[in-house]
This record gives structure tokens, C-alpha cells and sequence, in this order.
């Protein structure tokens, strides 16, 4: 409401004469009551209504808060353990995940990574690559709050030559300068980018580095050698809730429109946008439950937990496979908007590669459909000329269950992968059997061991670069059988 038909309204229905001071404060004080009131959700909503409008907001919103739990550890706590760097500071990180890195959950251990997160409204960021050898495989996964993979440079995309590109947000009004490879737009003002650089062996690592070390990320005022503009205010991020805590508490509502304030709203969004509106979630509105009627505020958390029931029938459908990790990571055009999909992505594997670039293939049951469990022993063997079909590698990594992290074990390995293929024994006919149990196979299988956990675990087998085999669903992922 504009402030001249506010003060109509007011002298209106209040019948107030502004001449006396009395009356001028009594004004202010009754303007910040107004404001205060539009900020909480609308009267007319019912239970009903505000159940099916909060389930909605949550599988929308919940990448957005995951994502920002993540980027709050890695580029502001700097008392955090896992600390990378400041905003639009590009940080290397010389090894691969271990147990000890827990902020994220399936982590990749095969590909020492370099982390930024990115702050675009002052200006682009652009990313300097050198030239790769052929053979080795890199790419720079750039992902916007929502969690979109709105591109990913890299070995597959633009080949091992090296190259520049800019990646701008979304009030960017500038031409392609001179000596950039390719503009790159970001729908959303905060933003994160990972390189992956392959690691053939442990003795490779001193070679990752000085790749590492040749990556360069710089505004672009500075890559085209100009002054610098003015830059954008500080941003004072709220500590965000536990993995734990953001399951459940209506907190998340206060954090995803604080962070909806980065994210201009999307033409397809407008009216889902409007339907939020109507249980206070929206671009810096304030969510306060305290003020919620106890109907609404049983409605609200019954959304929240219907949200969880549908992700539940989604990882169902995983176990089935029914779909896969390629159904739910990409970008905007390829999700549709399905925010089941997303919120899906994001608890199982958030920050996964595109179908094009990485496929996901989970082993949460073993072959007749039963939890997999460190109390038992497992074969997983890939008979002749069907191993995974991949351009670059494949690689099949141990995490615990539900946590999802990586397992400490006695000889520190977390995966196998194709690159140690002259490590393992082969089976007499050619085929390859890989042990996945707690305890040791016994000497002469150590090299074809994958260690698990005492109690529950799960497994992903990655294919970067899949051939098209492998995504059209021609070759078959080998079955993961129990020992009797």
C-alpha cells in the first residue's frame, strides 16, 4: 500500500487528526503495527490449506536451506573446522575427503576439489583454466542457491585446452569482453562453484596441485585490469540449524526467506510465490511461529512431515530403480520444477553432477531388496566386458548409514575405482569380484576389499563421463549379493 492511501486508510478507520504530536506518534506507532501485521500470514488461511502450502514450501525450500548450511560452514564460520575462505575466494583443497570431512553427506574421495562460494551482485567472477592433459578429467560444477547446475565447464563441455569464463548473476547487463571463453548466467545473487581434478594415484597428488594452483578465479574488474565498482553491502547470515534441527523446526521458514532475498523470483514461480505468501513465506518476510495460532502452527509442522513422506515414497523409488541420480540433478530446464526431485537430490547427494557429466547408481539393498549391513558379507563382481561404460573412470565408494559419510577402517580406503584396476585380482574368466564386508577377505583378496561398517551402510557407484550405454540404461548395474 502506497503511504498517502495508508494515511487515508488510517484517518479512515481510526479517525485520527494528525495536528497534536499525541496524534503523529500514536500515527507512527499504528503504521509500525500495520506493517508488523502484513509481515504474518493472512487471517483466511485454513489448517488445511496452510498443511498442503507448507509441504510445498518445504520440498522448494529445502535445497535452498541444506545448500546455505553447507556455504555458511565453508565460506563464513571461520571458526568451523571445515572453513574454506571468504566469499569469491577460490581455495584449494591438495588431498580428497576423508572421514573427518563432515559437512556434506556422500562426499566424492576421488578428486581433490578447489571451493568458492560465489557473491555476484557487485560483479561476475570469472574462472581462468590451464591447459590439461587429455587423459585427466576436470570439471568446474557451478551451482546456484537453489541448487541447479547451471553449467559445468569441464573436460566433457570444453575440452583440456584451458580457457576463461564468466560467470555473472542475474543483474548483469554487460557484453562478452574480449579474452573470455563463454558468459555463463546465474539466476540467483549467491552461488557456489567446486573444481574436481582426477587423481590417478596417491603419487599423482603433487601433479593435482600444481593444476591447482593454476586455477584462478578474480572479479572481473580485476581480470580486465579496470577499477573496481562500488561493492554490495555486507550480508549478516543467520546461523543456520543442524542437519538434525532443519528436519523439523519451523525455524527453516525464518532461514529460506532470508535467503529467498538472492533469489529474484523465476517467471514459472510467480504464483507459487503467491501461495507462500499466504503463511508469511516470501523474500525477506518475517516467519515468526510464536505468533502462529496453535492450529496453524499443527498445520504447518504436519507439512513438514508430509514433505518427508513424500521424499520417503522418492528413495523407495530409488531402491526399486525406478529412477536415478540423472532424474534429479541438473539444471532448471531439465528438473521442470519438481521440487520433490531437488529436495530428493539434495538430501541424498546435494551438490551431485549432472546425468551428462556424473551418474549416481545407488546401492541402498542388496539383490533381494534386504538393508545392507557391515554384520554380513557382500560380492559385487562385474562379469567380462561389463564394467561400468565411462569415458573417464567409475568408482565405488563406502558410507555409513543414515549419516552418509565415509567410513573410517584400518587400511583407510573409502572406494574402488577404475583407476586401481591393476591393483585388483581378476577372476580366472576375466570378470572382477569386489568384497564389500567389515572384516578382511583374507590376504590374498585385501587388494579387491572395500571395507564397511559394523552396522548399517550404503553405496555409490559413479560413473563420470558416462557413455551413452550407460544412460540410456543398456548396460545394467551388476548386483550387489549377499554371502550365505
Amino acid at each position: 500500500m502506497h503511504q498517502r492511501s495508508l494515511l487515508d486508510f488510517l484517518k479512515c478507520n481510526y479517525h485520527l487528526k494528525l495536528e497534536t504530536m499525541k496524534n503523529k506518534l500514536l500515527l507512527g506507532l499504528v503504521i509500525i503495527a500495520f506493517a508488523i501485521g502484513c509481515q504474518s500470514p493472512k487471517t483466511e488461511v485454513t489448517p488445511e490449506e496452510a498443511r498442503a502450502i507448507a509441504k510445498e514450501a518445504y520440498l522448494y525450500g529445502f535445497p535452498l536451506v541444506d545448500n546455505m548450511r553447507v556455504q555458511y560452514t565453508y565460506f563464513v564460520d571461520k571458526g568451523h573446522a571445515n572453513y574454506k575462505g571468504p566469499y569469491n575466494t577460490l581455495v584449494n583443497i591438495p588431498r580428497v575427503f576423508t572421514p573427518d570431512d563432515r559437512a556434506i553427506q556422500t562426499p566424492n574421495s576421488d578428486t581433490p576439489y578447489s571451493w568458492i562460494g560465489l557473491d555476484l551482485r557487485a560483479e561476475p567472477i570469472v574462472f581462468t583454466v590451464p591447459p590439461i592433459a587429455p587423459e585427466r578429467y576436470w570439471s568446474l560444477q557451478l551451482i546456484d542457491l537453489y541448487t541447479h547446475n547451471f553449467d559445468i565447464p569441464g573436460s566433457r563441455t570444453d575440452g583440456n585446452n584451458g580457457g576463461s569464463f564468466l560467470v555473472a548473476g542475474p543483474n548483469w547487463q554487460g557484453e562478452k569482453p574480449e579474452g573470455i571463453t563463454r558468459v555463463i548466467r546465474c539466476e540467483t545473487e549467491i552461488a557456489s562453484a567446486q573444481f574436481r581434478t582426477q587423481l590417478f594415484n596417491p603419487d599423482d597428488l603433487e601433479n593435482v596441485k600444481k593444476i591447482q594452483d593454476q586455477y584462478i578465479a578474480q572479479p572481473l574488474s580485476s581480470f580486465l585490469k579496470n577499477p573496481a565498482p562500488k561493492a554490495a553491502p555486507a550480508i549478516d547470515f543467520p546461523q543456520p540449524l543442524t542437519p538434525d534441527s532443519q528436519r523439523t523446526s519451523l525455524d527453516f521458514f525464518s532461514l529460506l526467506n532470508f535467503y529467498l532475498q538472492f533469489c529474484p523470483t523465476h517467471p514459472s514461480e510467480v504464483a507459487l510465490m503467491e501461495r507462500f505468501e499466504k503463511i508469511g513465506i516470501g523474500a525477506g518476510k518475517i516467519f515468526d511461529a510464536e505468533k502462529l495460532s496453535p492450529e496453524l502452527k499443527e498445520a504447518i509442522e504436519a507439512g513438514i512431515t508430509d514433505a518427508w513422506s513424500d521424499f520417503q515414497g522418492l528413495r523407495d523409488r530409488f531402491n526399486r530403480g525406478e529412477m536415478t541420480s540423472g532424474d534429479a540433478l541438473g539444471t532448471r530446464e531439465h528438473l521442470q520444477n519438481n521440487y520433490l526431485y531437488r529436495m530428493g537430490a539434495a538430501v541424498i547427494g546435494i551438490y551431485g553432477l549432472s546425468k551428462e557429466e556424473a551418474i549416481y547408481l545407488p546401492y541402498f539393498t542388496d539383490s533381494d531388496g534386504q538393508k545392507l549391513d557391515g554384520s554380513y558379507r557382500y560380492n559385487l563382481r562385474f562379469e567380462k566386458g561389463q564394467m561400468p561404460p565411462v569415458n573417464s573412470f567409475w568408482s565405488l565408494t563406502m558410507y555409513d548409514s543414515p549419516a552418509s559419510l565415509l567410513v573410517h577402517n584400518p587400511i583407510n580406503r573409502y572406494l574402488l575405482n577404475s583407476t586401481m584396476l591393476s591393483q585388483f585380482k581378476m577372476d580366472e574368466d576375466g570378470g572382477l569380484t569386489l568384497y564389500i564386508q567389515h572384516d578382511s577377505p583374507g590376504k590374498d583378496k585385501e587388494s579387491n576389499w572395500l571395507p564397511a561398517p559394523k552396522g548399517a551402510f550404503l553405496l555409490f557407484n559413479r560413473l563420470y563421463w558416462p557413455k551413452p550405454e550407460a544412460l540410456d540404461g543398456t548396460w545394467k548395474q551388476a548386483p550387489l549379493v549377499r554371502v550365505q
